[in-house]
């Protein structure tokens, strides 16, 4: 299982959100480079980066910045944010993103789907982001009638293997993960689930390697010192 810190980008900041509510957000570096190498000096092997004001916005705001992260760190970063264009997607390419996330487009718009998984189908993953079951677009401010478990299962059956599962009102909130709601996912055969939401501890963490996720997002937990990078690493 693979350990993400998660590094959230909104106004050139490094913040976490509650809930993905961008009234709700708390700044944690003034610079999200410098969280980066933190994690990296501590041990992180790998970074997903989210551009909030990317997601807002509906097009990648901090390009720059994320570029700065990948060059400095030289480790694997997967970015997402905003990306609902194809030209969108091949900027973060060219900036050296290791996978990009696509979340609001993939279930919006078809075409764009299958334009990226026949050109990026190595690099791309899916954000499947949960409310009472079905999916949040437009930066989790918009939910759909799209049942998440369902669009999971046809992301899959497209080839699309990599996806990221987070249910928003666990959200930068330490209740836990939505356990049963990731079991569910890891059943779909051939899914490779990254759990992302609400993870607080080494428990989570043991739990969630026993239902067998590919990886884990860590945010407010690494942020607020609930639980050390060093510890999630060793699980």
């Amino acid at each position: 299982m693979k350990i993400y810190p998660a590094i959230d980008i909104l106004k050139g900041k490094c913040v976490r959100l509650t809930e993905g509510e961008k009234e709700k957000s708390t700044i944690y570096y003034e610079s999200p480079v410098e969280a980066a190498l933190l994690w990296k000096s501590k041990g992180a092997k790998q970074l997903h980066v989210i551009d909030l004001d990317g997601a807002f916005e509906g097009k990648p705001q901090n390009v720059d910045i994320i570029s700065e992260i990948i060059r400095e760190t030289q480790l694997p970063v997967q970015v997402g944010g905003g990306l609902r264009t194809i030209e969108a997607v091949e900027l973060l390419v060219s900036a050296g993103a290791d996978r990009i996330i696509v979340g609001t487009a993939a279930v919006m718009d078809e075409d764009f789907l299958e334009l990226c998984v026949k050109s990026f189908r190595d690099k791309l993953v899916v954000s499947v982001d949960a409310k009472n079951g079905y999916v949040a677009t437009e930066g989790w401010v918009n939910l759909s009638q799209v049942s998440a478990y369902n669009f999971a299962r046809k992301l899959v059956e497209k080839g699309i293997k990599n996806l990221v599962y987070t249910d928003i009102s666990r959200d930068g909130t330490l209740k836990g993960p939505d356990f049963d709601g990731m079991e569910r996912m890891c059943s779909i055969e051939f899914s490779k689930i990254i759990a992302s939401g609400g993870i607080k501890s080494i428990e989570d963490l043991r739990r969630l390697k026993s239902i067998g996720v590919e990886g884990a997002i860590i945010g407010k937990a690494l942020y607020s010192g609930s639980l050390s990078l060093e510890a999630a690493l060793e699980v």
